[in-house]
């Protein structure tokens, strides 16, 4: 194996890190400014709503996970 070659993954888990934080933060500040919107109090969020948005993100993850095969 080259150099480049063996040291690939931490490349990758610190990138994905990175990029998770920014859309995690993204989607918190989305989230407040629609609730202040609203009316100012915290945003309330069903179960079903969470598990809703839970299965869209396993599906994002899952459609991530299939760009590595080959």
């Amino acid at each position: 194996m080259t150099p480049e070659n063996e040291n690939w993954k931490p490349k990758v888990l610190i990138i994905g890190a990175v990029l998770g934080a920014l859309v995690g933060l993204g989607t918190a500040y989305l989230l407040s400014r629609t609730a202040e919107e609203s009316g100012g109090a915290p945003p309330e969020i069903s179960t079903g709503d969470a598990v809703k948005a839970a299965i869209g993100i396993v599906g994002v993850m899952r459609g991530i996970a299939a760009l590595g095969d080959r």
